[in-house]
């Protein structure tokens, strides 16, 4: 076993659960490298301190740049705002530091292009913090479709939905100024992966965006305009030829956490939510019709990663369980010394996604994802 030193950016609510992570995987997963937090960065001298203390880092600054620089720290988490991410990596790039990126990778797909090709010139391990991907009932879906369990995927829908903008009193915040920051740059990345790891690349596609509520409260009780999306979809299709449809909301009343996906295949079909995420629901065209319809898998030790957190089945995995996958996975990569799946350029191909149901919505018609 050997240690291995970790510098986060960032302590918001992505920083501590990074920081959890880091101090739970070693122990969860037996990792051959052993992550030692060395180093925490916040906005501020006090708050990285206090934070520090809390989290359990050796020492903390406002600086970002020190955690990068600072030779006890071989590995970068960027837990901060995506404006950010850009600048960071390529300065850990440039260090030939390992790098954790947080999703998205950047305000732009030129961010992206520039992150990714920097990474893989100087073959830095690299990697997009994508953790729904990481649920032990979605890696058993997608072991389940490349067995063939399903045959041929023919339809896949795929929806991240919240609500927590649908109260119109709801106040304004960064959340509501900027495009960036809007559903498509903030919930639509994570299926957009999810439908990219199940079913495919994809191709082309044809998008509407809306914005439900165009002004909100703000701090000083006046009316203030809302500049970005409050939901979005399109159709779309697959590299395969698959059909599909995507949709991301944080108005959609009543959804929590409404990361939902339903695959259908020429011998069966896969559905699963995770506000249920420790099921997976799957039918196979199986025995007589009369005996037919889906059954719901609870999941347990013969699924991926489950069996480190738990030894009965149906007793769950929850979200920081998530990023301790990440973590290992993490681990994993710069041991092995290549980068992980998701990439720096799978995260990439998210944000051309992104950028062309933009394109689509203002030419209002069928675009190429490029």
């Amino acid at each position: 076993m050997t240690d291995i030193g970790i510098g986060i950016i960032g302590t918001g609510y992505m920083g501590k659960l990074h920081s959890v992570a880091m101090q739970s995987v070693a122990s969860v997963f037996d990792t051959p490298l052993r992550p030692v937090c060395e180093m925490l960065c916040a906005t501020t001298e006090a708050g990285a301190a206090e934070k520090a203390r809390a989290y359990g880092f050796k020492r903390s600054t406002a600086d970002w740049r020190m955690v990068v620089d600072d030779p006890a720290v071989e590995a970068i988490v960027i837990a901060s705002p995506q404006s950010t991410h850009r600048e960071i990596a390529l300065a850990a790039i440039a260090a030939g530091k390992p790098v954790l990126c947080e999703k998205p990778m950047g305000i732009s797909v030129a961010d992206s292009q520039v992150m990714t090709d920097a990474a893989e010139a100087a073959g830095v391990v690299n990697m997009v913090g994508f953790n729904y991907i990481r649920t032990p009932a979605t890696q058993f879906a997608r072991q389940l479709i490349l067995d063939g369990v399903i045959g041929d995927i023919t339809w896949f829908r795929g929806e991240h939905t919240e609500d927590f903008y649908a109260d119109p009193n709801a106040l304004a915040s960064w959340r509501t100024r900027g495009r960036a920051n809007g559903t498509l740059g903030d919930l639509a990345s994570h299926m957009i992966n999810a439908a990219m790891a199940l079913a495919g690349s994809i191709n082309t596609l044809c998008a509407d965006v809306g914005t439900v509520q165009t002004t909100r409260p703000n701090a000083d009780g006046d009316q203030e305009e809302v500049t970005n999306d409050d939901h979005a979809h399109c159709l779309c299709r697959f590299s395969s030829g698959v059909m599909g449809h995507l949709y991301f909301s944080r108005v959609s009343t009543g959804r929590k956490m409404g990361y939902a996906y339903e695959i259908s295949g020429s011998k069966g079909a896969i559905r699963f939510d995770q506000e249920d995420q420790n099921a997976l629901w799957l039918y196979t065209m199986d025995g007589p019709e009369s005996m037919r319809g889906f059954r719901k898998i609870l999941t347990n030790t013969e699924h991926p990663d489950y069996v480190n957190f738990c030894l009965g089945p149906g007793h769950g995995t929850g979200y920081q369980d998530q990023l301790i996958i990440e973590a290992k996975d993490f681990l994993t990569a710069i041991h092995a010394g290549r980068a992980q799946w998701p990439t720096f350029r799978d995260g990439m191909h998210v944000n051309q996604v992104i950028e062309a149901m933009w394109a689509s919505y203002e030419q209002k018609g069928w675009v190429n994802v490029s």
